[in-house]
């Protein structure tokens, strides 16, 4: 086993608290088996297989409903574990891709037919060295008439210097989990503020309250994590998403359970109005908006 990641928990407790009917894990991967979808040559780390059939079990066990699988660097721009899960799942699941700035039409309109409805554009260094903000730019540019909308994954530290790339984009933008804030600062720290007022004056910016297992300090039950994402699911009702990030890959110091996770939900979102846009209104309205009401 290489030595940069921990495998996946293999025996998740099931959560006490039951997410409404319809809940979305808005945030979750795939990966391989690597004898059938091979990893990028090029990747930073190598995950442990995390196929379609595990993703689905771990769903039906937590109690949700539906997922949005994420296209993740190890996989590089070969989406096709992930279209496979798509074509698998019967509708119940959504997409976002990585894609080549050269991808061939066909390629784009092939991943929104299999349900792709965004693109990631990834800024951790660790992952993909230096992006390539202009291809980035050309890409959404290319599928942007398609309705799709931009997932962003970066360290907070590095916001002021993207903001411009973020409030260009032609479409939705959704923030990765939390916009990977200092936790150390505390929600009133200024690189959390920064993020706040770029929320505030951008309405089309969404954020995933997602990922406490990447961001905290203490460890599990991840409390110096809860203020962060309460204070994100109480300012912006409608624009926050939830996923478990399953199956957490590169993760180095502990693996969460799942099951944890799910119980997190009404720490952050306390009263069921709130969980509930979390988990089916919002989602629903990105991912699904032919059937959201």
């Amino acid at each position: 086993m290489p030595s940069d990641y921990l495998p996946f928990h293999p025996d998740p407790s099931r959560p006490r608290y039951r997410a409404p009917a319809g809940a979305v894990d808005a945030h979750c991967h795939v990966f391989g088996p690597a004898s059938r979808f091979p990893f990028a040559p090029g990747r930073r780390y190598t995950p442990v297989d995390a196929p379609k059939e595990k993703l689905f079990a771990l769903r039906d066990h937590l109690g949700l409903s539906r997922n949005v699988i994420v296209q993740a660097s190890c996989h590089g721009t070969d989406n096709s574990a992930m279209v496979d899960a798509l074509h698998a799942a019967g509708g119940r699941a959504r997409g976002v891709a990585v894609l080549a700035e050269d991808a061939p039409e066909e390629e784009i309109d092939r991943l929104h037919a299999a349900g792709v409805r965004g693109v990631r554009f990834n800024f951790l260094r660790r992952l993909v060295g230096e992006a390539p903000r202009e291809s980035y730019r050309r890409i959404a540019e290319r599928v942007a008439p398609r309705g799709w909308h931009f997932v962003v994954y970066f360290e907070g530290a590095d916001l002021p210097g993207l903001v411009p790339f973020l409030t260009a984009l032609p479409g939705p933008v959704v923030v990765d989990h939390m916009g990977r804030p200092d936790i150390s600062a505390g929600p009133e720290g200024a690189g959390f503020r920064a993020f706040l007022s770029l929320l505030d004056s951008q309405p089309r910016i969404w954020v995933k309250v997602s990922c406490p297992e990447r961001l905290t300090l203490a460890g599990p039950p991840y409390d110096d994590v809860v203020p962060f994402a309460r204070l994100l699911v109480a300012r912006y009702p409608d624009r926050v998403l939830w996923g478990t990030d399953w199956p957490h890959p590169n993760m180095r110091s502990h693996m969460p359970d799942d099951g944890a996770l799910v119980d997190m939900i009404p720490r952050i979102a306390p009263d069921p109005a709130a969980q509930r846009r979390l988990l089916v209104d919002n989602p629903m309205r990105l991912y699904w908006p032919e059937e959201a009401g």
